[in-house]
């Protein structure tokens, strides 16, 4: 895989807030020359939002509480309705939002649904056009990414990937990390949209390097999750109070936001959905086989996968990633009979 240049671009801030909202000026009127939004002028377009699930529903709201006129799509219609509430307005399918607005985000659940809403029947890419973009932000294997890429490219629009490190909440509170590769005219143009619905941006270089390097990512969190709930498990076995383990952790070197915020929920054996146990089996799935794309060993990322298809089997595929520790205590009771 080719070296890509790193780029780090922080929040920018823009000239509008009200509260700790910003502000975006969304015009109405098409423009494929709006400066980034360091220039102050922030976005010139429509914009669509296709997938509203547990991380697009609040993405697409951030943008509409921003001032961006919005239009949405979504396989359950239903999902469509808070968001028609707030102002957004709603088509009937993905090529229809792509037609109608000049910039089009994509944040679907997995690859194959990534790849259906783009370039399947009444895709994305029907309504594309020179001048127009796609955004897809959804986790997706590198080949999937060049996939829609070529396609939405070959119909002269521009295409950005930006998956995003971080779940429910940091969605919700436009918090995100947005690990961008592709046009990079494209990158600049949506910069103002991307600091609302996130702190932080990377451009990554070609098509392919924002894909894998999210999946670097959420391999080792699934990784650190699993060794975490090992922790945890054994502290209460030797008698420890677990929640004191998840203290002193916090405090160490070792410490991360993940352990002081899901911690706690784990020790009672409750796992409200962040971030859903079958779509972080889905990355370390993804990042096995690009691991072996490359010859790359991760013999850890590889028991931890198999932890997670424990966990699905006993039926918490969409219960929160902590979710895994059951698959532990399911294997305690099996080697006790």
């Amino acid at each position: 895989m080719a070296a890509a240049s790193f780029l780090l671009s922080p929040r920018v801030t823009l000239p509008l807030r009200r509260g700790s909202r910003l502000l975006v000026s969304c015009s109405a009127s098409s423009s494929s020359s709006s400066s980034d939004a360091a220039g102050g002028m922030g976005f010139q377009g429509r914009v669509g939002f296709l997938g509203l699930g547990i991380m697009g529903a609040p993405m697409a709201s951030n943008l509409i509480k921003a001032g961006c006129d919005i239009t949405v799509w979504n396989r359950t219609k239903s999902k469509c309705d808070p968001l028609l509430s707030l102002g957004a307005k709603f088509e009937s399918s993905p090529a229809r939002v792509s037609s109608s607005c000049d910039v089009t985000f994509a944040m679907l659940a997995d690859p194959e649904s990534a790849f259906e809403v783009a370039c399947g029947a009444n895709g994305a890419a029907e309504g594309m056009a020179p001048g127009k973009g796609y955004v897809d932000v959804s986790t997706v294997d590198d080949a999937t990414s060049k996939l829609i890429g070529k396609r939405i490219t070959s119909t002269g629009a521009s295409f950005l990937e930006a998956p995003v490190s971080g779940s429910k909440k940091p969605a919700e509170d436009g918090l995100l990390i947005f690990l961008t590769a592709g046009d990079e005219s494209l990158y600049k143009r949506v910069a103002p949209l991307l600091d609302v619905m996130g702190k932080s941006r990377f451009y990554l270089g070609d098509v392919g390097n924002g894909a894998v390097m999210k999946l670097v990512v959420n391999m080792v969190m699934g990784s650190m999750m699993v060794s975490f709930a090992e922790g945890l498990l054994l502290s209460e076995k030797v008698g420890l109070d677990p929640n004191t383990v998840v203290e002193v952790i916090s405090q160490g070197a070792i410490n991360a936001p993940m352990f002081s915020l899901k911690g706690p929920s784990m020790v009672k054996a409750a796992y409200p959905t962040a971030f859903p146990l079958k779509h972080q089996q889905k990355d370390l799935r993804l990042a096995l086989a690009l691991a072996e794309s490359v010859s790359q060993p991760i013999p850890t990322a590889a028991a931890a996968n198999e932890l997670y298809k424990v966990a699905k089997s006993l039926g918490l595929a969409d219960q929160d990633f902590s979710a895994v520790i059951e698959a532990l205590k399911a294997k305690v009771q099996s080697s006790q009979h």
